[in-house]
């Protein structure tokens, strides 16, 4: 062999795995995205759009090394698990999916595929992960609050309408997460002189009504709707009703206080989505959701709807206004 012809064949040699490293790096990957939303709700539109912007800073671009295959399922729990069986078929890297509506349908079809959720209540308490820090499964993400925001809660209200003595908590008695953050306003509540009754949710709305027009018949009320699928349900519900009985009331999501309620305070969900797009990142990067650790919010938003305070006749203090993320007028 001449020793041209050597070299050159050495020099291939060397750069086959160079170009292999560079095809595998360029391989198409699959992001699943399984929505609880209409396709033309806006703020679920700006949290998938806030996970979308953040891949490219990581380094995938759509088209070029990642596909995304988005489903819209609406709330409807049949459309979720009709849906969530297509993803799974689609046999993706990884699925991005919010809360216990979507994941539980994933869980149920696939243990292997991984999960990530931007938004979750109570993965533990769900049985969704073994552990916060160890995941143990093919799920991990972020909660979209901590427990002790509850106490938060009854001090917001306490700050906007400082008249109010009774509060009426709206909760979901049915999840551990209804019963703790019940426990935490509860303990909150007398150092604030405020008594505190629950009102356990359902999925009929009668009953629901018929439970604050009982509590607002006596004065010096407001309303703290908790956190949780329930309450996301019955938001617009529990806005009108809000508005009828002219009680203050502090709300877990921004989007409620959008459609009319009076103040919000918690997870900012744009920043998970964003958070969110990290973990996906890692395990199409070939790491595990088992190994990835479930997260707290490290953003909060508070937000108020001026418009209905000046409805409930409530002066905002300075202070609060301050301290807002965002003002609705």
């Amino acid at each position: 062999m001449r020793r041209r012809d050597f070299i050159a064949g050495l020099t291939g040699a060397a750069a086959l795995p160079l170009v292999a490293r560079a095809q595998e790096r360029e391989r198409m990957r699959r992001i699943g995205v399984l929505l609880p939303a209409a396709a033309d709700d806006p703020e679920w539109q700006a949290w998938l759009g806030a996970f979308l912007q953040a891949l490219p800073q990581l380094g995938w671009t759509i088209g070029r090394n990642v596909q995304i295959d988005t489903r819209w399922a609406t709330p409807n729990a049949a459309e979720i698990r009709k849906h969530a069986a297509e993803l799974v078929a689609l046999a993706p890297d990884v699925i991005v999916a919010s809360g216990t509506s979507t994941v539980g349908p994933l869980l149920q079809a696939t243990r292997t595929v991984p999960i990530v959720f931007p938004v979750m209540g109570d993965p533990v308490g769900a049985s969704f992960v073994d552990s916060l820090a160890r995941p143990g499964g093919n799920a991990t993400g972020f909660m979209s609050y901590k427990y002790r925001m509850g106490g938060k809660w009854v001090e917001l209200l306490k700050q906007i309408a400082p008249d109010v003595t009774r509060v009426a908590v709206l909760r979901d008695a049915t999840t551990p997460v209804g019963a703790v953050q019940f426990g935490v306003i509860q303990a909150v509540a007398p150092s604030l002189r405020v008594q505190v009754d629950p009102i356990n949710m359902r999925r009929d709305a009668g009953e629901i009504e018929r439970a604050v027009a009982a509590f607002a018949s006596s004065a010096n009320g407001g309303l703290i709707l908790t956190a949780g699928a329930l309450s996301i349900l019955h938001g617009d519900l529990i806005v009108t009703l809000a508005a009828r009985h002219k009680l203050p009331a502090v709300y877990p999501y921004r989007h409620i206080v959008a459609a009319g309620g009076l103040i919000s305070y918690g997870a900012d969900f744009t920043d998970q989505y964003r958070r969110a797009a990290g973990y996906v990142d890692r395990i199409l990067k070939g790491e595990k959701p088992a190994d990835l650790p479930v997260q707290m919010p490290t953003k909060y938003e508070t937000v108020i709807n001026l418009k209905t305070a000046k409805t409930l006749g409530v002066t905002v203090p300075p202070t609060l206004l301050a301290r807002a993320n965002e003002l609705i007028e």
